[in-house]
This record gives structure tokens, C-alpha cells and sequence, in this order.
């Protein structure tokens, strides 16, 4: 992918403005900034409002706040009026407890390609790491606490020339996480986006996975390119769980790639 291509940056969010505020400050340290920056809010309150309209003050280009009453999760149906939303031919999709390192954005569109979607990596953070980062809104993380992370590997970031010789594709649509993924638009358009019916935590990114799978496009998962942080936050409830494992197991098995209830539905 050329460079000179335009990004619509998806950010997701719910109820977390001090995380919030540490993704966009990092987004502003890119060495390529998105296009646009759209915020698929699932409801949150006037805190995040006011964070979003007062970081857009300091930027050169535009942020917009797709936001929805709070019904509970409804990730889905946010995320779908963002995609929408997006006014550039490809995606990067984040959540707003990321922090973004530097080369993040120019990774995404370097690895890019026509008939794939990119799955990325995070580096969790424990919880003693995320309170000091939000106490202080530090972005920048040290060597000596890459090495407690559970997953040390997907914090470093090699040269692209190595970088590439980690990268492969496959026909799956499993361990996705929709904190670090891109997508052509017209990809996404193509099997109306997520699925609304959905609502409640899990499996909502792998079954849209499996439905781009089916309609051919290839899994690119990249290692030691794109590399974020996730910040540490309680579990959140797990009781649709076995159902949206049900729901994503008959899209795998009947190869359906387009859901009745998605983009053109909200």
C-alpha cells in the first residue's frame, strides 16, 4: 500500500476517558497520522464527550464521536455506525485502552494488501503498570517491564525487512482481537460488517473474521510490526460467551459470509 493512502483510524470505548486520553496522546505520536479518527462510543458519559471534543481542538484533522445510548454491550452496533462512518478505503480498529507505539499506523499500511485483513498483537499490561501509566500518563514503556509482561515477544518491534519473515497468512478467522486489526472498507461492506445480534462480550471480531474468511480474503497475521499496549482492566462478563461461540461456529461450518443484521440494518 502506498503511503499516500488515506486511514480512517477506528477507536472503540466505553466509560474509560483516562485510557482514553493515553490512546489519542499516543496516536498524536505516530509517525503517520490516520486521515480521521472516528470514536465508536457504546455509551459513554459526558466525560468522554468532553475529552473527545477538547482533544479535537489541538489536531489537524477531523474526529468524530459516533455514540449510542447505553443499553448494555453493544460493541457491535457502534462499531458498525463508525465503519459508516469512515470516509477512507482502509480501516485500522483499535480499542481506547491501546497505546499505540510510534510506528503503529506506518506498520498497518506498510503490511496492507489487497485480499487480506491484518491481525495484530498486544502486550498486556499487569495492573500495578496500568495505574502508574494513568497516574503519570506516561506512553513510554521500559525494557525492565517488557520483561515481566506475559507476553514480552509482542512488545519488540524489529526492522520490517526481519519483521516480514514473521508474517503469515492463513484461512482462519480465529485469535482475532479487535484491538489491533485493519480491513479494506469494501471488505467490510461486502459481509455488512459486524454482526448486531451480538450484543454481550465475546467472539463479535472472530466471527466477523470467519466471515471474511469465507468470502476469501486471507488472514495476515504480523508479528513484531504494530506493536500496542493494553491496559489492564477487570474481566468483563461472560454470560453470552457460549452462545456467541455457538453463533460463530455455524458461520464457520455453513461458510456464510454476510449477516442479515449489520451495516444496513443501523
Amino acid at each position: 500500500m502506498k503511503k499516500e493512502v488515506t486511514i480512517s483510524l477506528i477507536i472503540a470505548t466505553y466509560n474509560w476517558p483516562e485510557a482514553l486520553r493515553l490512546c489519542l496522546k499516543s496516536i498524536l505520536k505516530q509517525t503517520i497520522l490516520p486521515t480521521e479518527i472516528i470514536i465508536a462510543d457504546d455509551g459513554s458519559d459526558e466525560r468522554t464527550a468532553k475529552l473527545i471534543h477538547d482533544f479535537a481542538q489541538k489536531v489537524s484533522f477531523p474526529i468524530f464521536h459516533e455514540w449510542h445510548e447505553d443499553k448494555g454491550f453493544r460493541k457491535t452496533i457502534v462499531l458498525n455506525r463508525a465503519i459508516r462512518k469512515a470516509s477512507a478505503p482502509y480501516i485500522i480498529q483499535i480499542d481506547g485502552d491501546i497505546i499505540a507505539t510510534p510506528h503503529f499506523i506506518e506498520d498497518h499500511i506498510r503490511m496492507a494488501e489487497e485480499g487480506c485483513f491484518i491481525r495484530g498483537t498486544r502486550a498486556n499490561l499487569n495492573a500495578q503498570t496500568t495505574v502508574s501509566i494513568l497516574d503519570k500518563e506516561k506512553l513510554s514503556i521500559t525494557n525492565k517491564l517488557r520483561l515481566i509482561m506475559k507476553q514480552p515477544t509482542n512488545a519488540l518491534r524489529f526492522h520490517p525487512r526481519i519483521a516480514q519473515f514473521a508474517t503469515r497468512k492463513e484461512l482462519s478467522g480465529r485469535r482475532v482481537k479487535g484491538c489491533n486489526m485493519s480491513f479494506w472498507k469494501k471488505d467490510l461492506v461486502a459481509i455488512n460488517g459486524y454482526d448486531n445480534n451480538l450484543q454481550g462480550w465475546g467472539h463479535e471480531d472472530e466471527e466477523l473474521s470467519w466471515r471474511l474468511v469465507n468470502l476469501g480474503r486471507q488472514k495476515k497475521i504480523i508479528k513484531f510490526s504494530a506493536i500496542a499496549y493494553h491496559l489492564y482492566h477487570k474481566q468483563l462478563s461472560r454470560k453470552e460467551e457460549p452462545h456467541h461461540r455457538e453463533f460463530m461456529q455455524k458461520i464457520k461450518e455453513e461458510k456464510i459470509t454476510r449477516t442479515n443484521n449489520g451495516l444496513e440494518e443501523i
